[in-house]
C-alpha cells in the first residue's frame, strides 16, 4: 500500500482533484496523521507506472498552484533584491506566464527548457519504488535542480519586465510630443497590414514619398523614432485629431503602440468599415 501525506489542507484537497481528473479509477483513503498531516492511503489496483503517473502529475499541480508564487517571489527577493512591491509582482506574474503559459511568445522564451516537465520528471523519480511519500518534504529537498532552473526564469522575466518598462517610458516620451504638437491633419484613416497604409480624409493613399517628405519636416530623432520605420512615425509626424484604424485584430502589437500613443484620438473598427473599399483592390 502506498502513502502520500500533505500537511495543507488546501494542498490534499488540490491534489484529490487533480489526480481525479487524471485517472478516475484511482481509489484511496483519506484520514488525518498526528504528526504529518493528511494521509492517503492508495490501493494498488491500477499498474504501478500508471499510479505514479498520476501522483506525480496531481503534485506538478498542487505545486504550481500552492507554492510556485512563493518560491519566485523569494527568488525575486533574496536572489535579485528587488524591494519595491509593484515590481516584484509584474515580475512573478512574468515568471508564472513563462512556467505556466501556453502561446508561442512564452514557449519561444523558454527555449527548451519545460519547468512542468522538469518538476514531473523529478516526481516520477522520487515517487518510484517509494512505499511513503511526504509532498513537503520532495519540495523541500529534492527539487533543488528545480529551483536553479526557477532562478533562470526569473531572469528572464526581469529582462522581459526591463523592455515592457523601457516601451512604457518611449510610449510616454511620444504621447507627450503628440500632446504638445500642433496637429496637422483633421482626420487619418489606416489600414492595417504588415506595414500600415495611410489615407487621407477624401480616400487618397498617401505614398512613400509623400510620408517621407512629411517625416522630414519633424526631428523624429528626438523621440527616438527613425525615418525607415513605416507605421508609427509616419502618425507622430503628422500628428492628426483623429485616427481612423481599420483591420481584423485590435490587439495586434503597431496598433496598440498608436492607441497607447495617441489614446482617446484612435477608433478601431472593423475593415468592413473601411470608406473606400475601391483602395483595398489597389497596390499601394
Amino acid at each position: 500500500m502506498l502513502n502520500v501525506y500533505f500537511e495543507a489542507d488546501k494542498e490534499v484537497i488540490c491534489f484529490c482533484e487533480q489526480l481525479f481528473n487524471y485517472n478516475k479509477k484511482i481509489e484511496l483513503f483519506w484520514k488525518t496523521h498526528k504528526d504529518w498531516g493528511n494521509h492517503l492511503q492508495f490501493e494498488e489496483q491500477l499498474p504501478a507506472h500508471e499510479l505514479n503517473e498520476a501522483i506525480a502529475h496531481a503534485m506538478v499541480e498542487v505545486f504550481i498552484a500552492h507554492r510556485l508564487n512563493q518560491s519566485i517571489r523569494t527568488i525575486i527577493e533574496e536572489v535579485f533584491y528587488f524591494t519595491n512591491a509593484e515590481e516584484i509582482e509584474r515580475i512573478l506574474d512574468l515568471t508564472v506566464w513563462l512556467v505556466a503559459g501556453e502561446d508561442e511568445d512564452c514557449q519561444f522564451l523558454r527555449a527548451d527548457i519545460d519547468l512542468r516537465q522538469l518538476l514531473l520528471s523529478i516526481f516520477l523519480t522520487h515517487i518510484q519504488d517509494a512505499r511513503s511519500i511526504h509532498f513537503d518534504s520532495l519540495v523541500k529537498f529534492r527539487i533543488n535542480s528545480f529551483r536553479g532552473h526557477l532562478i533562470q526564469y526569473v531572469g528572464l522575466a526581469i529582462d522581459e519586465f526591463k523592455r515592457e518598462e523601457e516601451h512604457q517610458e518611449f510610449v510616454e516620451s511620444l504621447r507627450k510630443y503628440v500632446t504638445r504638437k500642433e496637429s496637422g491633419m483633421e482626420l487619418i484613416h489606416v489600414l492595417q497590414g504588415e506595414t500600415f497604409s495611410f489615407f487621407k480624409e477624401n480616400g487618397k493613399r498617401l505614398s512613400r514619398m509623400e510620408l517621407r517628405n512629411i517625416m522630414q519636416k519633424e526631428p523624429l530623432f528626438l523621440v527616438g523614432l527613425n525615418m525607415e520605420e513605416w507605421n508609427l512615425s509616419p502618425l507622430v509626424a503628422m500628428a492628426p485629431k483623429k485616427i481612423k484604424i481599420y483591420g481584423e485584430d485590435p490587439s495586434e502589437p503597431k496598433t496598440l503602440t498608436v492607441i497607447n500613443v495617441f489614446q482617446e484620438k484612435v477608433e478601431f473598427e472593423p475593415v468592413d468599415f473601411f470608406p473606400f473599399p475601391q483602395q483595398l483592390k489597389k497596390k499601394p
